[in-house]
């Protein structure tokens, strides 16, 4: 067993040296080869990585509406399919005192909010920031949404019932509006109102879904009431309610359509007026997506692997018919097909492998560049290099086997006979 063992890697061992002294031998060739695999490895893995990072940011959006949150609102995230147009005309908009109902009855329910947003300018001494996305919510909002408190603190509960003046704005904004000062019991001004900072929230970038809270301000609902229409669609009101830890959400939403439909006296016949969203709807939308991109991926790639194996199989079929003699003076001193099959077979499969490797390393060069150019997280994982190392050696394999099968099955007389 171990003679056997010892004779076959012998045998891959001289087929193997043989490849190589044949890529030294034809450099050039070599180079041209390598050129096609490269960018045919390049472009599959970089599309790979792109469509990976794409599908990964928009999951981690996804996630970061809550698994276990329900969403009320006018409009359903969800449009067409069988539901008419025309009964999104009957929908009204939530309200801050159904809010307040539905966290009086609802037995599921750990936190309900009410949320308005909007756009406004905010103003610091003499600075003044346009378009500002301003937040209005009740106080179970830090309860609902996932953020971090970088300096100072949220509000107290009496603070938000009370219409306290007070806000909690974002760290890019903070660093615009008050650069090296601390922002902390600093006034702010809204539409003519001074509101006092009392919190930053930590810096997390944005999302697919929302802008995040780094250049946003948040108020209490209370304060701004006179300020703003909350029954309004400009201000997109929304009930944001959690369930209790081992409440399915189904059964959450069950809850809360029940009581809503009661605060809103809706007779049973009639339809629902209102829209209650969870982020399984946008998971399940999604999904279909991500079946396409896979497949443009496959695709794209599918087209630039083809490209590659047409190359290394001309190469290699160039390379048989120069070497023809070589073929027939090795087979007349007893060189086996086996043997010969596995010297082009290796050429090829090394070729390939070789114009892998340095694909891969342009794709780690160019993830390095490309992170500085576009707002994206983008990585080289093991899978990433493993695929595009198999994916080379698959393709060595099948694009060289017809030019080592041809090669092998060559007539020892004809082969040395041959003016090649």
């Amino acid at each position: 067993m171990k003679h056997k063992l010892t004779t076959i890697l012998h045998f891959y061992s001289e087929t193997f040296i043989s490849a190589v002294e044949s890529l030294k031998l034809n450099k050039l060739r070599a180079f041209l080869s390598l050129i096609g695999i490269t960018i045919g490895i390049f472009s599959i893995i970089i599309v790979f990585i792109v469509l990976d990072s794409m599908e990964k940011s928009i999951r981690t959006s996804i996630e970061s509406l809550g698994s276990n949150i329900v969403y009320i609102q006018k409009w359903p995230w969800e449009f067409g399919g069988d539901y008419p147009w025309w009964k999104y005309l009957i929908c009204s908009v939530v309200k801050i005192n159904e809010a307040n109902k539905l966290a009086e009855r609802s037995s599921l329910s750990e936190a309900v909010c009410f949320m308005s947003k909007t756009m406004r300018n905010v103003n610091y001494s003499s600075k003044e920031i346009e378009n500002v996305p301003l937040l209005m919510a009740t106080h179970d909002f830090d309860k609902v949404c996932n953020f971090e408190i970088e300096k100072g603190r949220y509000f107290t509960e009496i603070e938000s019932k009370s219409g306290a003046k007070k806000a909690i704005i974002g760290s890019v904004l903070a660093s615009v509006l008050f650069k090296e000062e601390n922002p902390l019991n600093k006034q702010i001004v809204i539409m003519g109102s001074r509101f006092s900072v009392v919190g930053v929230f930590k810096k997390e970038g944005t999302g697919i879904f929302d802008q995040g809270m780094d250049n946003a301000v948040l108020l209490p609902a209370s304060a701004t009431r006179f300020m703003f229409d909350f029954e309004t669609d400009m201000l997109d009101p929304t009930i944001i309610i959690k369930a209790k830890k081992g409440i399915q959400l189904e059964d959450l939403t069950s809850e809360i359509k029940t009581i809503l439909r009661s605060i809103r006296r809706i007779r049973p016949a009639d339809e629902d007026n209102f829209a209650i969203n969870k982020a399984s709807q946008i998971t399940q939308g999604f999904n279909e997506v991500f079946k396409v991109i896979d497949l443009a991926g496959i695709i794209i790639g599918g087209f630039s692997i083809l490209v590659e194996g047409f190359g290394i199989a001309n190469i290699m079929f160039v390379s048989v018919k120069e070497r023809t003699k070589l073929i027939g003076i090795q087979k007349a001193l007893g060189a086996k097909k086996i043997f010969i099959l596995s010297q082009f077979l290796n050429e090829a499969v090394l070729l390939s492998l070789i114009g892998g490797i340095v694909g891969l390393l342009f794709v780690r060069v160019a993830i390095f560049y490309g992170e500085k150019l576009v707002d994206m997280s983008l990585s080289l994982t093991l899978e990433n290099i493993l695929t595009g190392i198999i994916i080379s050696v698959v393709v060595g394999i099948i694009s060289g086997f017809a030019p080592a099968r041809s090669a092998a099955k060559l007539n020892p007389v004809e082969a040395m006979n041959s003016n090649f």
